[in-house]
Formats: structure tokens, sequence, C-alpha cells
């Protein structure tokens, strides 16, 4: 099988430390997420699917579809019907019937947090898949959005994923977390029905949460996303 070959992220090591030249403390997070990404899109050769996909675009320069280079087949969804869309899909109602299954690995990027119903939402993601469902959640961000257009109403912690993983029939197998200071902190989830992906896919469950230190003191660096607000 062919690694991926999304031009600049194959070798170089992702830095998002504050005083590295290039730090952009707004896009830092999607940037780190995109190497998360880079690190196991190659490795499905079904369809993948984008939902809410937008322009598919990484906000690098780049599109999402050339992260996934081995799948035979790639699909995007938006809202509404657009030039850039396959299919239109509302993750506030029902999924519809025609779109149950109909993918192997979906791929969705901090769209959760928009979705009042994010439950229902995330269900509908995992009913389209077959197999696997990646999605970058917010765990620390600045508010964004109005109530006229992409409404803020939700963060997620590794638990919350663990559990609406296991909720739809799938094994949250891979949660990490960035942690760069005074930056959004974004959780990169990876799960499955197909265990068979254990063999590839390392387990992880970015929980750093170390019972010997306190909770609430002077080490805030004891949990994700506590370097933010030191």
């Amino acid at each position: 099988m062919k690694e991926s070959s999304v031009p600049g992220h194959e070798a170089t090591p992702f830095s998002y430390k504050e005083d590295d030249p290039g730090f952009n403390k707004f896009r830092s997070a999607r940037i780190w997420s995109n190497f998360e990404l880079v690190r196991f899109a190659h490795l499905f050769s079904g369809t993948v699917c984008n939902v809410s996909a937008a322009r598919d675009e990484d906000k690098e320069g780049r599109c999402y579809r050339n992260y996934f280079s081995n799948a035979s087949n790639y699909i995007t969804t938006n809202h509404r019907q657009d030039e850039h869309t396959d299919f239109a899909l509302d993750l506030e109602a029902a999924l519809p019937e025609n779109m149950a299954g109909i993918c192997d690995c979906v791929f969705n990027h901090t769209t959760l947090e928009h979705v009042y119903e994010c439950r229902r939402a995330f269900a509908s993601l995992c009913a389209m898949s077959r197999d696997a469902v990646i999605v970058v959640v917010p765990y620390i961000q600045q508010m964004h959005g109005t109530p006229e257009r992409y409404a803020d109403f939700w963060r997620f912690t590794p638990y919350t994923m663990q559990r609406m993983y296991a909720e739809n029939g799938l094994t949250l197998r891979y949660c990490s977390a960035n942690g760069a200071e005074r930056t959004s902190i974004y959780l990169f989830c990876l799960g499955y029905r197909n265990s068979a992906w254990d063999a590839h896919i390392p387990e992880r469950l970015d929980i750093a949460l170390d019972l010997e230190q306190p909770l609430y003191g002077n080490e805030y660096t004891n949990i994700i996303g506590g370097n933010t607000i030191r």
C-alpha cells in the first residue's frame, strides 16, 4: 500500500510552539489535526465521505481528498447542494434511508459543535459508515459563529467521544489532543467496527490526568487544555 501523498506532510515534523517561525494561534489546531489525519487517511481503500466538507479544503491550500490517497471513491456532503457537493445532508435532520451505509469511512472536521442535536448528528455519521468514523472536534476553542450562521453550541472531552462511539457500535481506538499554549485544543478521534484495524492503528486516549497532582492548583497542565489557562 502506498503512503499518503499529501505534499508537505510526508516527512515534515509538526510543530506548534508559540516561538516557532510561522506560528499562527488561529490555525495551529487545524494544522495539527491535518498532520494527525495524514498518519491514517491512506489506510482506507474503500469509499470515503467527507461530511460537511464545504469545498473540501484543509485550510493549508490542499484538499482532504488528497489525504485519502488509496480511496476507491471519495464523495462529499454539505448542508445544501452546490457545485462542490455530491450530496446534500442536513445533520440536524434524521439521516435519509439512502444515505445509510454508503461508505467505508466517514470524515468530519469541526462540525458537531455547530449542531444542537450533536448526538443525533454523530449517530448519523456512524450510520453512514460501514466501518470507520474519523472526526475532529473542539475541546477548547474561542466561541465562533452566530445564531444566524453556524451557531456554536458544544465542546467535547475524550470521555464524551468514547461514549458516543460506543453508543453507536464503534470502538474509539485513537483519540489525541494538541497541546499548544493559548490556542484552540482539538481532539482527533478515529473509531471503527472492524477490530482488524487494531493491527494498524495504535491505541490512544489522551486523558492526561495524574492522580498524584492536584486537579485545581498550580499544575494546570495536569489535564488536557490546562496550559491554555495557566
